[in-house]
C-alpha cells in the first residue's frame, strides 16, 4: 500500500506536511502511531458487538474538530497523555490481549488519520496468526483514494454521515464541503462492500456498509433534508443507524445554544418517522435514553466502565 506522509495527504485537508519529519498538520499526528485506548466494548450496534463485543482501538485526535465531540478528552488535536500507546508493539500487545478472550472483530476508531499505522497494525496482527474481522469506523472526512488502498484490508465500514448542510458542517466541526466529501467516501465503501449486510452463522456481521447519524438537538431539519439525500444517492437499501445518544458537554451552550441540552422525544420521532416513510429497513434504532449510556471517560483504564448498561 503507498502512502506517502512525507507530503501528507491522507484525508480531504491534503495538509502537505512532512510527518516523517515530525511536522504537523490539522491532526498533529507524526508517522508513528499514537492510541488513546484499547478496550473491549459491546456499545456498537448489536449485529457487530453481539454479546460479547469488540475489542476497540482508539486512535488519539482527529481530522475533524466537532465542538460537542463525546470523546473530546482524545479528540481534541491538542490533547495527550503519558498513558496513550505510542508504539506498534505495546498497542499489538493491547489488542492481542482482549483477541485471545475469543474476541473476534477488531474496531478502529477515528482511522482516517493514522491509515498506514492502522494498516501496520492489521499487517502486524496477521503475521501473529490474528485475522479478526476488521472495522473501520470513521467520520467519513475520507479519501477516496486513500480508502480504495483498504479494498480487500476493510471487512466492515462504519461511516458516520453528520449533516445535510454544509452550513452546520463548518459551524461544528469546521470543514468545507463536508456532505460532498462524505458522499464521495461512502460511495467507495459501497463500491468496495455493497449495501448487503453479510453474516455469519451466528447472525455477527462479517461484511458490509452500515451509515451512522447522530440527531442533534435543534437540527431535526437537517436530519431529516439528510434521510432524504441519502435514499436519493444510495436508495432505501443503504443500512443506517439513527442515534439519539447526544449529550452536551461542559459549557457548550455558551457559544453553541441549540447544542446545550439534550435531544427531545418529537425530534428524535420526526427523524425515525421519516426513515419509516421513506422505505428503509436495513439498521438501528436508539432508545431516547441511550444518551446515558455511551458518554466514555477515557481517564479511566477502561473508558467505558462507568456506563449504565
Amino acid at each position: 500500500m503507498n502512502f506517502n506522509l512525507a507530503c501528507c495527504k491522507l484525508c480531504p485537508h491534503e495538509c502537505g506536511v512532512n510527518r516523517e519529519k515530525g511536522e504537523q498538520g490539522v491532526c498533529k499526528i507524526s508517522s508513528d502511531p499514537l492510541v488513546a485506548s484499547v478496550v473491549l466494548h459491546r456499545g456498537e450496534e448489536p449485529i457487530i458487538s453481539g454479546e460479547d463485543g469488540i475489542c476497540n482501538v482508539f486512535f488519539a485526535h482527529c481530522n475533524l474538530s466537532c465542538v460537542y465531540c463525546q470523546n473530546f478528552q482524545i479528540s481534541s488535536n491538542n490533547s495527550y497523555s503519558g498513558q496513550w500507546l505510542d508504539s506498534f508493539d505495546s498497542i499489538i500487545n493491547s489488542i492481542v490481549k482482549i483477541l485471545d478472550n475469543g474476541i473476534n472483530v477488531l474496531g478502529l476508531v477515528s482511522p482516517s488519520h493514522q491509515v498506514p499505522q492502522m494498516v501496520t497494525i492489521v499487517e502486524m496482527l496477521a503475521s501473529k496468526g490474528y485475522h479478526p474481522v476488521i472495522v473501520y469506523n470513521s467520520n467519513a472526512y475520507d479519501s477516496p483514494k486513500v480508502l480504495r488502498e483498504l479494498n480487500g484490508l476493510v471487512d466492515i465500514y462504519l461511516p458516520d454521515f453528520k449533516y445535510y448542510d454544509n452550513t452546520l458542517a463548518r459551524r461544528y466541526s469546521n470543514v468545507e464541503n463536508y456532505r460532498e466529501v462524505a458522499t464521495l467516501a461512502i460511495k467507495e465503501m459501497i463500491w468496495q462492500k455493497g449495501t448487503s449486510l453479510q453474516t455469519n452463522d451466528i447472525g455477527i456481521m462479517c461484511a458490509g456498509v452500515i451509515v451512522r447519524h447522530l440527531v442533534l438537538p435543534g437540527h431535526a431539519e437537517d436530519s431529516i433534508n439528510l434521510l432524504e439525500y441519502l435514499e436519493d444517492e444510495f436508495s432505501a437499501n443503504l443500512a443506517l443507524s439513527l442515534m439519539s445518544q447526544y449529550s452536551p458537554i461542559d459549557n457548550i451552550a455558551e457559544k453553541y445554544k441549540h447544542l446545550g441540552r439534550a435531544l427531545k422525544d418529537d425530534e428524535y420521532n420526526s427523524v425515525t418517522e421519516k426513515l419509516a416513510e421513506l422505505g428503509f429497513y436495513r439498521g438501528f434504532i436508539q432508545d431516547l435514553s441511550s444518551k446515558s449510556y455511551y458518554i466514555p471517560d477515557f481517564t479511566n483504564e477502561n473508558p467505558f466502565d462507568t456506563v449504565n448498561r
